[in-house]
């Protein structure tokens, strides 16, 4: 730092300046002079005058002015002095190194106050922020239902066989009871519900039978929506089937990969028998 009174020759302070180099470059522009053919004496004399007004307590940048100066009064005496050399030799300018090191100097200082704009201008900008839609976002390619069977070699087909074998034995079913309904309720069987239901059943075990799923429903309702309701986990892949052996039994296995899925809900009416035959329209409005 300067004291408070601002010399002569230079009128800046000394924290304007990173280093000797810096200052040298502020004092050849100041003077206006060519860097390629510096004023070795006018720029010594002005630097140290600098210098010796400095008052820096940092003794690491202090020393890095005093070197620079020690080169400076070096390249000075070696100016003033006579030469020496031959005719046909060519001296070298004691000031190359520094020319050197100046210009590159200038070009990194350069390229830093290129970068320091454009970070100004950066702030200057405000960006949107990201806007996926959330359909795209959320998107899952669908899962090719015949290339997740075909490992067993199994093929749609052959689970409907088991469908329609099923649906006949639930036909064929003689309830003695059934007759003497006189009321039928109309029971909600949801789909979503019926998936989730399946994705319990199958979670953490070995796998369950697909034939004896559809035997378990209570009602030729419940035994489509329980078929219906494994197409589309297999269509989500939220489940797999295989088949161990030709004609064997075909086993539905959870898929531990996906852990959720999601269905727009849609319900599928079933008849529920009621034997209270004394109850009112008022009492049960969905009865028939």
């Amino acid at each position: 730092m300067i004291k408070g009174e601002t010399m002569s020759a230079i009128d800046v302070k000394l924290n304007v300046f990173e280093g000797p180099l810096d200052l040298l470059l502020h004092l050849i522009e100041k003077n206006k002079v060519n860097i390629y053919d510096i004023p070795i004496v006018t720029i010594t004399e002005q630097y140290l005058d600098y210098v010796n007004h400095m008052e820096e307590e940092d003794l690491d940048v202090m020393s890095e002015f005093l070197v620079m100066a020690a080169t400076l009064i070096r390249i000075k005496s070696k100016m003033l002095l006579p030469k020496v050399t031959e005719d046909d030799e060519e001296e070298e300018d004691p000031r190359d190194e520094l020319v050197r090191r100046l210009l590159e100097y200038k070009m990194y200082k350069y390229a830093a106050s290129e970068l320091k704009d454009l970070e100004l201008d950066g702030a200057k900008a405000f960006y949107k922020k990201e806007s996926i839609p959330a359909e795209v976002k959320n998107f899952k390619p669908a899962v090719d239902t015949v290339a997740l069977i075909s490992e067993y070699d199994i093929n749609l087909e052959r689970l409907n066989e088991i469908f329609k074998s099923v649906m006949r034995k639930q036909v064929e079913k003689v309830d003695p009871i059934r007759s003497k309904f006189k009321n039928i309720e109309r029971e909600e069987i949801s789909l979503e519900a019926k998936m989730a239901e399946i994705r319990e059943q199958v979670r953490g075990l070995a796998g369950i039978n697909f034939r004896t799923l559809l035997e378990m429903q209570a009602s030729r309702s419940n035994i489509i929506v329980t078929f219906l309701a494994i197409l589309e986990l297999m269509k989500i892949g939220a489940i797999q089937i295989r088949q161990e052996e030709i004609f064997g039994e075909i086993i539905i296995d959870s898929r531990d990969d996906i852990e959720t899925y999601e269905l727009n809900s849609f319900t599928v009416s079933a008849d529920k028998e009621d034997t209270n035959e004394s109850a009112s329209a008022e009492e049960k409005p969905d009865t028939i």
